[in-house]
């Protein structure tokens, strides 16, 4: 009885585990195609409040005196991080945007365009540091979580869209735009078919103990 009970609740845990993989895997799927959809479709003028990754264009001017750095990537050897700067606008609160990567020890000038600018790119929803996430440099401007409230602030802007926006485009010196939207990896489907070949181990292993039991009865 006992066995037979313990491997119905592992069994229920295992078909459980594979069906929300599966429905993972669909929502992931979705979601993957949309964002194919939305980059290959022309970029849409703001709206408020805007659907998250999804391809905009802004027009405003980029104030480069609040200019700061957000998190760490490594290009080939070279360590640097993304260049956020508030874009200034007319009808709405100042959007922080990715402008690119750029390297934390700068041998070529960065550009800093001056008066109306309009930038494509895509939304990028603001984040909230985890317990893990590495302490903001506050008076150095150097930031690992991308929080706006937290951002605007240290920057001395009162408010700023809970939002952002990363530049997509091509490089032209620094700072290195995005050229492509993200693509979440979608590792799910290796998921459904662990979660489920391991019930049906568990079942065909349990049905050879029955059988054993069976025949050391008769």
């Amino acid at each position: 009885m006992v066995p037979s009970i313990a491997t119905g609740l592992a069994l229920l845990a295992l078909v459980s585990l594979g069906t929300w993989q599966v429905e993972r895997l669909l929502w992931k799927t979705e979601l993957l195609a949309n964002l194919a959809a939305a980059e290959a479709a022309p970029p849409q003028p703001l709206a408020e409040p805007p659907v998250p990754l999804s391809k905009v264009t802004v027009t405003g001017q980029f104030d480069h005196a609040r200019e700061a750095l957000v998190g760490i990537e490594l290009h080939g050897t070279t360590l640097g991080g993304r260049l956020v700067t508030p874009l200034m606008r007319q009808d709405g609160a100042p959007i922080l945007v990715d402008r690119g990567w750029v390297p934390f020890e700068r041998t070529q000038p960065v550009s800093h365009p001056e008066g109306a600018v309009t930038v494509t790119g895509w939304i990028r929803p603001g984040e909230t540091a985890g317990w893990t996430a590495a302490s903001d440099d506050v008076p150095g401007r150097r930031f690992y979580t991308f929080n706006p409230a937290v951002i605007g602030a240290a920057l001395g802007l009162p408010r700023v869209a809970p939002w952002g926006l990363v530049a997509l485009g091509q490089a032209e010196g620094l700072p290195e735009p995005s050229v492509t939207m993200p693509r979440p990896t979608n590792n799910h489907l290796g998921y459904v078919i662990t979660w489920y070949g391991l019930a049906v181990a568990l079942v065909g292993v349990f049905l050879v103990w029955a059988r054993r039991r069976l025949k050391e009865k008769s």
